[in-house]
């Protein structure tokens, strides 16, 4: 069957009927709309005028990973940090409909059970095989007139508990998806491309985004999605899904290539045009993918199945571009994590420019709901992302409390960035504690583990100490934009969010010897010059060592979320090897 055709997918209103619902009459320049994602890795965003004044995910305020439900939490925190009421808000934007994740808005223990059961947080049981079986048909189910109702009754019914009474706009899971690309992207005119598992009973779109408006060519069916394919083969790996998808990319890097001809995986997902085949549904294809794995040892079939990425995604955007007319290229959902497969992306003749939201998987759909239903009813053209530093900030009176509190000497420095660059230099493990929490899944810099780059032995103390990473998985780089060109092959634009791989030089293989995969690649972030106290920590650190770079991790013991608070940076720091806390304009060190 060729690729659905464009418009809604269950939630949104097709082009007939105005995208996202119908615009209103007036337009005001302060209108304040409420982004909120209620399924795993919940969270909320507060968007005035296409500029994201906040946004949090409920695992940084509840401590557990990937946290779902209503997230009160989150909505609390995005009104005190903007300084509003909830009366201030004009609207309410969310986005999924579909039977399944209706479901489980009115049995939240469902949704429960089910992603501790695929996260690998309890034991399977007899009926586990025939739960997930089940979970796969019902979220084939697109969104309809019922589910629609039930679903805004319940957020409604939510909403109404804190103080919300602004209408809600619903959008559907990939529209969200892609103007959360689209209007962050900074680009007049874009193809844009969502990937992931399954929403709105699809698991891809390709849509044009040219004069403000975002329009869908082409939809992509959710039994041929890549992003279950590659939860199958993360879960066949003895890894949680939604959660070990890069684990599984590092494993590949250990493989002896198996070559194309001989890859069985290659036949299981093809690309026609601007939409995705895939040989068997959801439930068949798991089965398959067993069979295939019984054959191989673990690393090549991780292979075989980054493999089919690395050839596809790019095809798919290949023809995606062809069929819009446009070189630059953004993409969100959570298939585009896979760093590997988006340096191949920027790397086509066919593409001059890539973005990929940063906060792409499903936590991010609480920036794409508000987006959306901006661009639609006020017209929103976008502003490009410049940081994603949008979460709570502490004071330094809360952070002298917070040390205070735990007992821990600590001195105001006069010369931070120049302390902490030093203790690097000598082999420090540093926790850097500064400004906002990060929005999404990367440290970039305010909630940061941080070390040398180009000292390979520090990888090993950083597990023992803090991370507990399996072997295999490497660290990441963050590099001064003026470092950037030595440092990685080809370098054409910055990376500001770690969102793709790169190639090292030769300078940079030894440079960042601690902070790249086997293969000679990296996932770096690139920090602009002069741009905050990070750049001027790494510009300190460039010149105690002559690398304009540090290895940089997130903020957290394994099996935790990053920190966000004071405290929590403190318990980790009390908790772990590491020798230096470096919190607002404190220094703490070990004895």
């Amino acid at each position: 069957m060729p690729g659905h055709a464009a418009g809604s997918d269950g939630c949104g209103i097709d082009a007939k009927r105005g995208h996202f619902g119908a615009r209103l009459l007036h337009w005001s320049m302060n209108e304040l709309i409420l982004g909120i994602w209620d399924g795993h890795d919940a969270g909320a965003a507060l968007v005035r005028d296409g500029v994201i004044l906040a946004a949090i995910n409920e695992e940084r305020l509840t401590g557990r990973k990937h946290a779902g439900g209503f997230p009160a939490r989150s909505i609390h925190a995005c009104l005190r940090i903007a300084g509003v009421a909830p009366g201030d808000v004009s609207l309410v934007a969310a986005s999924t409909t579909d039977a399944a994740k209706t479901l489980t808005r009115w049995a939240p223990t469902l949704r429960d059970q089910y992603y501790a059961l695929r996260r690998r947080k309890c034991r399977p049981g007899m009926l586990a095989r025939w739960k997930k079986m089940a979970k796969y048909e019902i979220t084939l189910v697109p969104g309809n007139a019922l589910t629609r109702r039930l679903s805004d009754a319940r957020i409604r019914r939510q909403a109404a508990h804190m103080g919300l009474d602004a209408p809600v706009a619903w959008t559907g899971h990939h529209e969200a998806h892609a103007a959360s690309a689209a209007l962050c992207s900074g680009f007049d005119a874009a193809t844009v491309v969502t990937l992931d598992g399954i929403g709105d009973a699809l698991s891809g779109s390709v849509s044009i985004w040219r004069d403000g408006t975002l329009r869908r060519l082409s939809a992509i069916a959710g039994r041929d999605s890549m992003g279950i394919f590659f939860e199958h083969v993360t879960n066949l790996l003895n890894m949680r899904e939604l959660e070990d998808e890069g684990k599984v990319m590092a494993l590949a890097n250990y493989a002896f290539p198996v070559p194309d001809d001989e890859n069985p995986l290659l036949d299981l997902l093809t690309v026609e045009g601007t939409d995705v085949r895939c040989v068997h549904g959801p439930v068949r294809l798991y089965r398959l993918l067993a069979d295939v794995l019984y054959r191989f040892p673990s690393e090549q079939f991780a292979y075989m199945a980054q493999r089919v990425l690395e050839l596809r995604i790019p095809a798919l955007v290949s023809n995606a571009v062809k069929a819009a007319g446009c070189p630059r290229v953004c993409l969100a959902g959570g298939v585009a994590s896979n760093v590997k497969a988006n340096m191949l992306v920027r790397g086509l003749p066919c593409v001059e420019d890539l973005f990929v939201f940063p906060h792409m998987g499903d936590g991010g759909l609480a920036v794409g709901a508000a987006l959306a239903a901006g661009n639609e009813r006020f017209n929103w053209k976008g502003v490009a992302l410049a940081d994603v530093a949008l979460g709570p900030a502490y004071g330094d009176g809360e952070i002298a409390d917070a040390l205070n509190a735990a007992g821990l000497p600590h001195r105001r420095s006069t010369a931070l960035a120049a302390e902490v660059a030093e203790a690097i230099h000598l082999g420090a493990i540093i926790l850097w504690f500064q400004g906002r929490t990060e929005y999404g899944p990367r440290s970039l810099g305010n909630r940061s583990i941080l070390a040398r780059p180009d000292e390979p032995g520090i990888r090993d103390r950083l597990n023992l100490a803090l991370k507990q990473r399996v072997w295999y998985q490497p660290f990441c780089p963050s590099i001064l934009e003026s470092d950037a060109p030595r440092f990685l092959a080809g370098y054409r634009a910055p990376n500001r969010f770690m969102t793709e791989a790169f190639r090292t030089t030769r300078d940079g293989a030894h440079a960042l010897a601690a902070a790249m995969s086997i293969d000679g690649t990296c996932r770096p972030q690139i920090v602009a010059d002069g741009s905050g106290p990070f750049a001027t920590l790494l510009a300190a650190v460039r010149r105690s060592t002559g690398i304009g770079a540090v290895l940089n991790t997130s903020m957290n013991i394994h099996g935790e979320p990053m920190v966000n608070s004071p405290a929590e940076a403190v318990s980790v720091f009390q908790r772990s090897g590491a020798d230096i806390l470096a919190i607002g304009p404190f220094i703490v060190r070990k004895s």
